[in-house]
């Protein structure tokens, strides 16, 4: 049974509100000031995604009010293990952690885009998968910077 232009947007406003408890719940567990305020900002950038499709659903945004940007995808998270998360995590796997949380979220926007033929539903679904694959890319960077910090010796 296909689902209807509203089920999709639920669907995908339900995997923000789990996105934002997810990296909140991470907020909670760990002790580092700077990986807190990390995944407070972006948990703030899940609820933007979650007000923007609740407004698409209302028909006040178009697929256009999102615009696709150039992400280097790094591919950690493909190549590394996520860890289990605690109190006592490291920074570098708290970041790979959410890398792993966003290449998930990435993929489901891409296979919701692939359910349909070309649409504005489609070219929104791509963009929104475009928005996730920016926090993975976000989230690798800060992993390679923190377990690769460089050195003063280069």
């Amino acid at each position: 049974m296909e689902k209807t232009i509203a089920e999709i947007i639920d669907m995908a406003i339900q995997r923000e509100d789990e996105a934002y408890n997810f990296y909140m719940d991470i907020h909670k567990k760990v002790q580092d000031e700077s990986v807190k305020e990390t995944v407070a900002y972006i948990a703030k950038e899940e609820l933007k995604h979650r007000k923007f499709l609740v407004g698409y659903r209302a028909g006040n945004y178009g697929s256009d009010s999102l615009r696709m940007a150039d992400v280097v995808d790094y591919k950690i998270a493909e190549y590394l293990e996520e860890p289990e998360i605690d109190s006592d995590t490291s920074r570098e796997d708290v970041y790979l952690i959410a890398s792993h949380r966003e290449a998930r979220s990435h993929l489901f926007y891409t296979e919701l885009a692939g359910m349909h033929a070309d649409s504005e539903l489609k070219t929104m679904m791509l963009k929104m998968a475009n928005e996730e694959l920016k926090h993975k890319e976000k989230m690798e960077y800060l992993y390679s910077n923190t377990a690769f910090a460089q050195t003063s010796g280069g």
